[in-house]
């Protein structure tokens, strides 16, 4: 697992299913075997009358997804590794921007 990995993990406990989360931790933490948890951002299936909030990015097939997917930009939650079921891809290079640039936006850090 690396950072900008789109992996599949259960947040909350009540879920039923699994849902989309890009790693956003850095490739070090990812890699050491004594940091236990990683910061993501927590994707779920954006409905087709439903618009992207403002403090969304959303993700599709060019970054291998089966779904267009939202993930929420002002909310970094950390999962346990092993909670993590599989990887499903990787955010494709301009998403990337897309991602750094909103959530410097939603949390107004000046770059």
């Amino acid at each position: 697992m690396k950072q900008w990995d789109i992996v599949k993990v259960r947040i909350n406990e009540h879920d039923r299913d699994e849902h989309p989360a890009v790693v956003i931790s850095r490739d070090e933490l990812c890699a050491d075997e004594f940091t236990e948890r990683v910061n993501v951002l927590y994707g779920s299936k954006l409905r087709p009358a439903v618009p992207a909030r403002p403090t969304e990015v959303v993700l599709n097939g060019a970054d291998g997804l089966e779904f267009s997917t939202r993930f929420n930009c002002a909310f970094f939650y950390t999962v346990s590794k092993i909670k993590i079921s599989r990887t499903l891809g990787e955010v494709a290079f301009e998403r990337r921007r897309q991602i750094s640039r909103k959530i410097a936006e939603v949390f107004r850090l000046k770059l």
